[in-house]
C-alpha cells in the first residue's frame, strides 16, 4: 500500500494547486508486452450508487472510477496510463524524501502509454469478469501491468479507485478527488474496509450495464495489500464471487473485536477457492518471508490458513517485496541511479524484474484459468521450473 502520511501530505500539496517545477528530464516509462493471446481494449467508466451515502462526504451520492480492460479485437491507439490530474498527484507522492526519493519530474506520467487500446470493439464472447481493488491510498492505475496482461488471457478486468480513501480519483469533468484524512486508527480502517466491501459489491451489480459481453455466472476478485484484504470480505459476505487472490495483503488489521472491523475470512475461512500470493520484507533489515508459516509477520495468514474450508494455496514469489505486485516493479528498474539501491530493494526486493512479472501474470491468470474456466495448466500442483522464483508453501 501507499505510505499513508507521505499520502496525505502529497496530496495536500496537490490540492493548494502547486506542483513543483520538474528538475531533470523525464523518462517515459514502458510498459512490458502482454503475454496473453488477445489483444486489450479499455475504457473508464463513472459509477453513482443513489442507494448510498459516500461515507466520507454523507452530502454526496456514492461515486467511482473504474476502469474496465476486457479482450478486444484490433485497433484504437494505446491508452494513457494516467490522467494529467492524476499524473501530477502521483508525481509529488513519488518524489517524496520517504518515498522513492527522486526530483520532482523524473517521470513523465501522463506521456506514458498503456498496451490497452481506447476505442477498441470488444471481441463477443461470454468472459469471466474479475474485479480488483489496490492498496491502501493507492490507485487503480498503478496496478495497470497486472490488469491489462489479465485481461489478455480472456477476462473482463474491472479495477476500482475507492474514492475518498485512494490518494486521488479523477472524474471524465476533470474533477479530482482527494484522500480523506486518515489517522490510521481503527475507525477510519472500519469505515475504509466498509467502503471497499460496498463499492464491490455496487460494481458487482453495475456488471450487466457496463456494454461488455460478459459471464455473470463466472465472477473473481483479486486485490494488492488493503485491496487483498477487501477481495476476502467481499468473498465471505457475495456469493456471487467464486474465486479470489490476495496480493501479499493482511487479512485482518489486528484491531481488537471491539473495533468492529470485519475478518470473516480469517476467522471463518471462504468455502470458494482463495490464493494467497506473498513476498519478502525488507523493513527489518533482513528478509522476512510473507506466509501462513510466519504468523509472527502476520498472523491474519496463519489464522486464514486454518480455517480456509475450500481449495487454497499459500505462492511465494521469493526476493521479491510488497510493490513488485504494482507498477513499480517497472518502474524502478527504469529508473537506475536515480534510487538508491537500498530504496530499490525495500519497494521492489531482488528479483529479476522480468521474472517477476512473468511469474504474477502466469500464475495469477492460471489460477483465475482454474476456477473461472475449468482450465488446469498444472501450474498449482508443484513448483513450476519455468518460475523458479515462486514457490509453494507447505
Amino acid at each position: 500500500m501507499l505510505r499513508r502520511v507521505l499520502v496525505v501530505g502529497a496530496v495536500a500539496a496537490a490540492f493548494g494547486g502547486t506542483l513543483a517545477t520538474p528538475a531533470v528530464a523525464a523518462t517515459t516509462i514502458s510498459l512490458p508486452a502482454l503475454s496473453g493471446r488477445y489483444p486489450v481494449g479499455t475504457k473508464d467508466i463513472q459509477l453513482v450508487d443513489p442507494s448510498r451515502q459516500d461515507p466520507w462526504n454523507p452530502r454526496q451520492q456514492r461515486e467511482l472510477m473504474v476502469t474496465v480492460t476486457y479482450p478486444a479485437r484490433n485497433g484504437g491507439e494505446r491508452a494513457p496510463w494516467m490522467m494529467p490530474g492524476v499524473a501530477g498527484v502521483i508525481d509529488t507522492v513519488t518524489s517524496g524524501a520517504d518515498y522513492l526519493g527522486i526530483p520532482n519530474g523524473s517521470v513523465n506520467w501522463s506521456a506514458t502509454r498503456r498496451q490497452a487500446r481506447t476505442n477498441a470493439l470488444p471481441i463477443n464472447k461470454k468472459w469471466p469478469v474479475v474485479l480488483f481493488s489496490p492498496g491502501s491510498a493507492s490507485i487503480r492505475e498503478l496496478n495497470a501491468t497486472l490488469t491489462d496482461d489479465l485481461a489478455s488471457h480472456g477476462y473482463v478486468v474491472v479495477s476500482l479507485s475507492h474514492t475518498h480513501e485512494s490518494a486521488v480519483v479523477e472524474f471524465p469533468d476533470g474533477r479530482l478527488e482527494y484522500a480523506a484524512p486518515n489517522d490510521g486508527g481503527a475507525e477510519a480502517t472500519k469505515k475504509a474496509i466498509d467502503a471497499r466491501i460496498a463499492d464491490t459489491r455496487f460494481v458487482l451489480d453495475q456488471l450487466p450495464k457496463l456494454g461488455l459481453p460478459v459471464d455473470l455466472g463466472r465472477i473473481g476478485v483479486a486485490g494488492h495489500s488493503f485491496g487483498g484484504y477487501a477481495a476476502g470480505e467481499a468473498m465471505a459476505v457475495d456469493r456471487r464471487i467464486d474465486a479470489g487472490a490476495n496480493l501479499d495483503g493482511a487479512m485482518t488489521r489486528g484491531f481488537p473485536p471491539s473495533a468492529g472491523l470485519p475478518e470473516n475470512a480469517a476467522k471463518h475461512g471462504l468455502d470458494r477457492p482463495f490464493l494467497l500470493f506473498g513476498a519478502d520484507s525488507y523493513d527489518t533489515g533482513g528478509r522476512v518471508e510473507h506466509s501462513h508459516r510466519n504468523p509472527a509477520f502476520d498472523p491474519s495468514w496463519s489464522r486464514f490458513w486454518s480455517h480456509q474450508r475450500a481449495w487454497k494455496r499459500d505462492l511465494h514469489l521469493d526476493r521479491a517485496a510488497h510493490y513488485s505486485f504494482m507498477d513499480f516493479q517497472v518502474i524502478i528498474p527504469q529508473l537506475g541511479s536515480l534510487i538508491a539501491p537500498a530504496r530499490k530493494t525495500a519497494f521492489i526486493g531482488q528479483i529479476d524484474p522480468a521474472r517477476s512479472l512473468a511469474a504474477q501474470h502466469d500464475y495469477l491468470a492460471g489460477f483465475f484459468d482454474l476456477w473461472l474456466k475449468c482450465r488446469d495448466r498444472g501450474l498449482f500442483w508443484h513448483d513450476s521450473p519455468s518460475h523458479p522464483d515462486a514457490h509453494f508453501v507447505g
